[in-house]
C-alpha cells in the first residue's frame, strides 16, 4: 500500500510499521532520515489536497484535532480513501495502532508494538503532584481533562490543576497564582518555551517548581510512547518521586 499520513506522530508510528510512504506533512520530522525521502504536502492545518490526490495513495491517514475537516472532506469526495483517528487516551492511542496495523497489512508488527508499549507503562511512579502544564504563551494556554497529554499526565500521578476544563483553555497569572500547582510544566511544542520563560515565571510563581518538558513525549501517540515511558520516568526522578 502507498500511505500519505498527515499526523506527525502517525508518520512516525508508519514507518515503525515498515510502510510505504508517498506523502507526509511539513511537521511530520520523525524518523529525521527516513522522512526527508518522503514528498511534502503541506501542513497538518493546510493540506495541499491538490498534491495528495496526485500521488494516488491507497490510503490517507488523518486526524480529527490536527487536521481540518474541510480539507479532508475534500479528499473523500476526489475518491480517496481516508482514516480519520480521534485519540483522547492512552486506550485510544493503543486502539489506533492496532487499527491502522490492521489497514495497512502489519496487524502482527502493530501488536507487537501494543504490547510493547503496555509492558514500557506498567508500574510507573506516581508523583502525587498538582501540576499545570502550558502549551501556549501570549496568551498563556494549559490543557484541559479531555486531552491526550492530560491522560499523560495522569498515567504518572500528577493532578491537572485545570482538569475540568475542555480541551485548551487560556489562563490567567492570577488563576494559576490562585491554583498554586506544584508544577508548572512548560512544553517545547507547539510553542518553544525556554529557559527565558522559566525565569520570569518562576518569579511570580516562586513556591512552584518550573521545569522545561518535552512534549513530544506527552502530544506524540503511536511508536513514540514506547520512549515517552522512561522518559516519563526520568522526569518522576527529577521530582524526587
Amino acid at each position: 500500500m502507498k500511505i500519505v499520513s498527515l499526523v506527525p506522530s502517525l508518520t512516525e508510528l508508519l514507518l515503525h510499521l515498515e510502510v510505504e510512504m508517498v506523502g507526509r506533512t511539513k511537521f511530520c520530522i520523525h524518523p529525521t532520515a527516513a522522512v526527508a525521502a518522503i514528498p511534502k504536502v503541506g501542513g497538518t492545518k493546510t493540506v495541499h489536497t491538490d498534491q495528495v490526490v496526485a500521488l494516488k495513495p491507497d490510503l490517507v491517514i488523518a486526524n480529527k484535532e490536527e487536521n481540518v475537516a474541510e480539507q479532508v472532506y475534500e479528499l473523500q469526495q476526489a475518491g480517496l480513501q481516508v482514516l480519520v483517528t480521534d485519540i483522547m487516551d492512552y486506550d485510544g492511542a493503543l486502539a489506533a495502532i492496532e487499527t491502522i496495523g490492521n489497514y495497512v497489512g502489519q496487524a502482527a508488527k502493530a501488536m507487537q508494538l501494543v504490547a510493547e508499549i503496555q509492558q514500557a507503562f506498567r508500574s510507573l511512579p506516581q508523583a502525587g503532584l498538582s501540576v499545570c502544564y502550558f502549551i501556549w504563551r501570549k496568551p498563556y494556554m494549559t490543557i484541559g481533562g479531555d486531552t491526550y497529554i492530560h491522560d499523560m499526565l495522569t498515567r504518572c500521578g500528577y493532578n491537572n490543576v485545570y482538569q475540568n476544563e475542555k480541551r485548551y483553555p487560556e489562563v490567567t497569572i492570577e488563576e494559576l497564582q490562585a491554583k498554586a500547582p506544584d508544577v508548572l510544566m512548560l512544553s517545547s511544542e507547539p510553542f518553544p518555551f525556554a529557559a527565558k520563560h522559566v525565569a520570569e515565571l518562576q518569579d511570580v510563581l516562586p513556591a512552584s517548581k518550573i521545569m522545561l518538558v518535552d512534549g513530544e513525549y506527552f502530544s506524540w501517540y503511536g511508536s513514540r510512547m514506547v520512549a515517552a515511558a522512561k522518559y516519563f520516568r526520568q522526569l518522576s526522578e527529577q521530582l524526587n518521586v
